[in-house]
């Protein structure tokens, strides 16, 4: 099974309108309402591709209730702790001809609630796949992901981990299955600007070297690179369409890498499959629909 984590969830408001005046009432032309979070967004991707998942993390109040209720009403199975204070995170983006984020904080996670999670992350066993994504609250220790890792090293589990900075490389010696860096992400670890293929292909292979098995480097329109546990570096090309969306796309793409590793034990097609999921997303509004997904994989080399 793959349990993905989510530490600081939130409900999405989208809303569009031609222009946004400062210090005045503005009425949206539109607006949607999404239910995400990294972990999270991974989960509903799985969904999409067959793929069964159990979302879990953290939830507070009754922007907490409506998360889980939004992700079970897709189909994904759920195991978040209820928080007893405070709110999940509300985000709203204005989109205009820019767009304006303005993130919410979410709730605080306390000693007890962060041992609930590692007590039900406990029951993980061989062949489970244990899903870390992204950012966590100031309330946790900056060192959470290695904690936790550390806590069911031994246990076979398979770690996939998509995070940057301290998050990232404290976690490589416990040799996480799959990683997950941007090519941004990638040249800051580094402290540098990576210019060619060959210099994303050198950063992914010191990473390697530090104990990480597989490197998938995400580079947006340019494609991805994938570096396996056999030695082989796969090159993928982006397919063609018109970039609308950047929230989720990292995360379908790990979905789609794992749903395709998974089904055929095939660096190749896991590459491809996730390429297609992370764009698919990208070409969309929201995380990408299964037929979505499928058009574009058979468009990929």
């Amino acid at each position: 099974m793959i349990y993905t984590v989510t530490f600081n969830p939130a409900i999405d408001c989208v809303i569009r309108l031609s222009n946004l005046q400062s210090g005045a009432i503005n009425r949206a032309d539109s607006q949607d309402i999404f239910v995400g979070g990294k972990g999270i967004n991974v989960s509903l991707v799985l969904n999409q591709l067959g793929t069964q998942s159990v979302a879990m993390g953290f939830s507070a109040g009754f922007t907490g209730a409506a998360i889980e209720d939004g992700v079970r009403a897709q189909g994904v199975q759920t195991d978040f702790i209820r928080l007893k204070n405070g709110y999940s995170r509300i985000n709203m983006k204005v989109k205009t001809d820019n767009e304006t984020e303005l993130n919410g904080p979410g709730p605080e996670i306390d000693d007890e609630a962060f041992e609930m999670l590692v007590n039900k992350l406990d029951r993980l066993n061989k062949g489970d796949i244990l899903v870390l994504a992204g950012s966590v609250p100031s309330s946790l220790p900056r060192d959470v992901y290695r904690r936790i890792i550390h806590r069911l090293d031994g246990k076979g589990v398979k770690f996939v981990v998509d995070a940057a900075g301290d998050l990232l490389m404290n976690v490589l010696q416990y040799k996480p299955f799959l990683i997950k860096p941007n090519n941004i992400e990638l040249g800051e670890i580094f402290n540098m600007t990576l210019k060619s293929r060959e210099d994303v292909i050198s950063c992914a292979k010191k990473l390697q070297e530090k104990g990480a098995v597989n490197v998938l480097v995400s580079m947006a329109e340019e494609g991805a690179i994938l570096l396996d546990e056999n030695g082989q570096v796969h090159r993928i090309a982006a397919p063609k369409g018109e970039a609308v969306n950047s929230v989720g796309a990292g995360d379908s793409m790990v979905a789609g890498f794992l749903a395709g590793f998974l089904k055929t034990g095939d660096y190749s097609y896991a590459l491809k499959l996730g390429t297609a999921a992370g764009s698919a997303t990208a070409f969309s509004s929201d995380l990408a629909k299964r037929s979505e997904i499928e058009k574009l994989l058979m468009t990929l080399e």
